[in-house]
């Protein structure tokens, strides 16, 4: 579910951009990759990307493959009806990659050479009044992305090109072309659960003992219109070997299985997600004697269950919120009598491992959770606070121990 407003200048400007068949300034007709401030990302995919979503564009003038595209979406089993769109490309022999490249007048090698060249992408319409709103007409833009926030480069059917804005979603419905966030290997092991993660229960049992999560509040999404609904993820870091670097234990997200998994849609979440269990605090403990760990939150923008962040970028953050809190950043499973509860300990590591530096797009880093009464602010409800950059707050939540 979406939780953006619009600017109602905002989208009448667009739509009259849409609209209308006059190109704006930043209109580019050349079917080369379009100039742009440079950005992360290798300019081979970048350029790839773009031409994809421009002869998408085009191909959608034919009313034919509109209605099937349209129902390519509308049949897809995934969250917000998105479809991987290489295998798109490739499914019944590659028949829309061939009308992808008739109505684009390109060969059909090139259009493969470009799904190749690209990482893989997804499609599908990223706000759920567009995706109602369209009924398979010619008035509807496709539109690119490489990293979140990022100002969209949209083409509509007849290939020309505008540059939308990163914060306002114009009136016309939206194809958003954008790097895969969804895990579309339904039935096979996901390459973004991480290899550490206890599996997901193989039949019903009673939940296990260990680090849950009632409820979380943010205080923004962290994701840009073109990117859809949010993916947020909570993310135990510990010690990684004897180093003073941290890897990733355990995910819990929209992604995760059995327990681990919750889908958080809206800036306010209540339910109950595992986060830790007993037996991975125990072998934790076991593997790595005094050392405690930290709870990280993000939202994903490229690989479900993976972090995807630079070091510097991190350990900037975690070096501010050490300065204000010092050792007292991380934390740790106790018992008082027969009660167990989650308490604030010293977190000495604050490197990701070297792993996490190779990315393509960037994860936003929301922050670092740490005990309330040590943040010196309490929220209704919540017991642990998120820092981000800055030492800012960006959310909070409930964690217990059962």
């Amino acid at each position: 579910m979406s939780i953006r407003t619009h600017s109602l200048g905002a989208l009448a400007l667009a739509a009259t951009l849409a609209a209308c068949d006059r190109n704006p300034p930043t209109a580019n007709n050349s079917d080369a990759a379009p100039a742009a401030v440079p950005a992360p990302g290798s300019a081979i995919q970048r350029g790839a990307m773009d031409r994809l979503t421009r002869r998408l564009a085009r191909a959608l003038a034919d009313p034919a493959f509109r209605l099937h595209l349209k129902g390519q979406l509308d049949g897809s089993p995934f969250a917000e009806h998105k479809l991987h769109l290489q295998k798109l490309l490739q499914a019944s022999n590659g028949q829309m990659l061939k009308e992808v490249a008739r109505l684009s007048a390109v060969s059909e090698a090139v259009v493969e050479a470009d799904a190749k060249d690209a990482i893989p992408l997804e499609i599908y319409f990223p706000l759920p009044e567009h995706r109602a709103e369209w009924a398979g007409g010619a008035e509807v833009l496709v539109a690119s992305a490489w990293e979140d926030h990022e100002a969209p480069v949209a083409y509509n059917v007849k290939g020309r090109r505008y540059v939308l804005s990163p914060d306002e979603p114009p009136r016309v419905p939206v194809l958003a072309v954008v790097p895969v966030e969804t895990n579309f290997d339904a039935g096979a092991v996901s390459e973004a659960t991480c290899t550490t993660c206890e599996p997901p229960p193989s039949s019903p049992l009673p939940p296990p003992g260990g680090l849950y999560m009632t409820y979380s509040h943010f205080i923004q999404d962290f994701e840009g219109w073109l990117k859809g609904s949010p993916e947020f993820e909570i993310h135990i870091l510990g010690q990684s070997g004897a180093s003073d670097s941290l890897r990733d234990y355990q995910c819990a997200g929209a992604s995760a299985g059995g327990y681990y998994r919750f889908d958080q849609n809206e800036l306010d979440w209540r339910g109950s997600v595992l986060l830790f269990s007993q037996t991975q605090l125990n072998n934790y403990k076991t593997a790595h004697p005094n050392q405690n760990f930290r709870i990280i939150a993000l939202e994903d923008d490229d690989t479900a269950c993976v972090i995807k962040f630079d070091d510097d970028r991190f350990r900037t953050v975690i070096a501010t919120i050490q300065s204000q809190y010092p050792n007292l950043t991380g934390a740790k499973d106790t018992t008082s009598g027969i009660i167990k509860f989650l308490k604030r300990a010293n977190a000495l590591q604050k490197i990701l491992s070297a792993a996490y530096s190779f990315i393509t797009t960037q994860d936003d880093l929301i922050g670092n959770a740490i005990e309330d009464v040590v943040a010196g602010q309490f929220f209704a409800g919540a017991n642990w606070v998120v820092k981000g950059e800055n030492a800012k707050t960006n959310g909070w939540f409930k964690l217990e121990m059962r």
